[in-house]
């Protein structure tokens, strides 16, 4: 590896340049894995919750990437064994679903950052590099109004732990017009 390479990596990574990725998105994770790789990280990849936690145990990594929605379960439970295991561990949780709720949750788990999918390799390297105190750049496309209330309402719903009843009650809402609006698809 060349020199000049190898310092911008320590100087951006520090000496333990460690990445666990889980996701079960098998094309992504490997496409993620080599670029994260090129950027000097050394990556280890689970594809399930199971295989992310059990890695997390065995060799707790400085940096990881994980993906929510999991074929086995909630990438929470992966961000909380990271967390047990190594307290340092500079988490990235990434989210298909837009669903803020769930990324609040998993920043409180100690999760420095969240990004919709599809996120490429610079905005997750960028994130995972990013200083403490350091502020993102604002969105050019911030959310539309439709979208904003949309996130709201599932922040809710997850508070009441989907208790669609209690959603509605908590928001004025009649529950079948809430059902309606859980069902479709959020807006953009």
């Amino acid at each position: 590896m060349d020199t000049h390479l190898e310092k911008t990596a320590d100087h951006e990574l520090g000496p333990d340049p460690s990445l666990l990725i889980v996701d079960d998105d098998g094309p992504f994770l490997r496409r993620l894995a080599r670029a994260m790789e090129s950027r000097g990280f050394v990556v280890d990849t689970a594809e399930s919750v199971a295989e992310g936690i059990a890695k997390s145990k065995a060799r707790p990594p400085k940096y990881a990437v994980v993906d929510l929605r999991l074929g086995d379960g909630n990438g929470l439970d992966v961000i909380e064994a990271i967390r047990q295991n190594r307290e340092d561990t500079k988490t990235i949780v990434l989210t298909g679903y837009g669903n803020i709720a769930t990324a609040v949750t998993a920043v409180k788990l100690g999760a420095v950052d969240y990004l919709a999918k599809p996120a490429d390799a610079d905005d997750i390297f960028n994130a995972l590099t990013q200083r403490p105190g350091e502020k993102a750049d604002v969105p050019e496309n911030p959310m539309s109004a439709d979208r904003v209330r949309w996130e709201h309402i599932q922040r809710v719903y997850e508070m009441c732990e989907r208790n669609v009843s209690e959603t509605a009650r908590r928001l004025n809402m009649h529950r079948r017009t809430l059902q309606r609006i859980l069902a479709k698809r959020a807006p953009k």
